[in-house]
């Protein structure tokens, strides 16, 4: 009877400690769940540092686009000033020097403009420039001597065909005439050659429709065209 008493007592602890194992198993799955969630934590808080780093460098990288869009728009509005201040200044100084008969001063897309009709500087078909024309390009030269900008010359005709020996045709002749007035500033005046681009362009560029002798008239010119500075060099 004690045997089987004891034997009894032996298998009633075994079965009352059996409890032991399922609780060690339950706090393993325990562990190993937050051990889940604080690796997933990690992870979303590097991929949250890279959404933030996204983020700024497209917040940065606007900021830099708005910034040069506003530095572009400042630049223009200066290059504007700039030009109606030249235009200013070159009106101001047509008036003193008394020449408002013989230049016509405008402003445009290209830069500011000096426009002398043909019979200041030329005779009708002829590009060398008439003597008497002498004073006002030097007048011309003093002023173009206080600005910086680049000048172009550019000849123009009216839609009358030329052939000559010499000038075969429009082309020729615009050409030749906005030449000669380039070599008189860098030879009589001495103005640095590397400011000037002579430009034909016979009858393509009219400022009226050639069907009169006065609208002819306006179209035989010779502009001298004031450029645009470049601020970037």
């Amino acid at each position: 009877m004690k045997l089987r008493h004891d034997r009894r007592k032996r298998e009633s602890g075994r079965k009352s400690s059996s409890w032991i194992f399922t609780f060690s198993d339950l706090i393993t799955l325990i562990l190993v769940f937050f051990i889940l969630l604080f690796s997933m934590s990690q992870i979303d808080l590097k991929k949250f540092k890279a959404a933030v780093g996204s983020f700024q460098e497209r917040a940065d990288g606007k900021s830099v686009v708005n910034q040069k869009q506003l530095n572009d728009k400042q630049k223009i509005k200066k290059a504007v000033q700039h030009e109606e201040d030249l235009l200013k200044k070159i009106n101001n100084y047509i008036e003193k020097n008394q020449l408002s008969g013989l230049i016509i001063a405008k402003r445009d897309e290209r830069g500011v403009i000096l426009v002398l009709q043909e019979a200041v500087l030329f005779d009708s078909g002829k590009a060398d420039i008439k003597r008497q024309a002498y004073p006002l390009l030097h007048k011309i030269s003093v002023l173009l001597k206080t600005v910086p900008n680049p000048i172009n010359v550019e000849g123009h005709t009216d839609s009358r065909p030329i052939s000559t020996y010499r000038f075969p045709s429009n082309w020729e002749l615009s050409s030749a005439r906005a030449s000669t007035v380039i070599q008189y500033f860098t030879a009589k005046e001495k103005m640095n050659s590397s400011r000037f681009v002579a430009v034909g362009y016979a009858d393509t560029k009219p400022v009226k429709d050639n069907r009169t002798e006065s609208h002819m008239k306006e179209n035989r010119r010779v502009e001298i065209v004031i450029g645009k500075v470049d601020k970037t060099k």
